[in-house]
């Protein structure tokens, strides 16, 4: 019991850490779609986006599976929310 609990835990994990930077698009979208971020705070998105990169390397180093993948997927995809707020300030 113990086993299939453990395995369903890590599962869960590893598909929340890719589905949950995923919802990082619909943001893009919006930016790219109004060609506008106004509404968007450049101290939020670049201190988001600090702490992002200064999570990276102990993601990367890492032997859990969860972390990793969410510490990449994340970075990817946030850098696309930074690189679209930046571009439509």
């Amino acid at each position: 019991m113990n086993e299939v609990f453990t395995e369903t835990a890590k599962f869960g994990g590893i598909a929340a850490s890719i589905i949950m930077p995923l919802f990082n698009i619909p943001l893009i979208y919006k930016i790219w779609k109004r060609k506008s971020s106004s509404d968007i705070s450049l101290v939020w998105a670049l201190g988001i986006w600090g702490s992002v990169i200064l999570m990276l390397p102990a993601s990367v180093i890492s032997s859990d599976p969860v972390l990793k993948i969410f510490g990449i997927t994340n970075l990817v995809l946030f850098s696309g929310v930074v690189v679209s707020v930046l571009k439509y300030r």
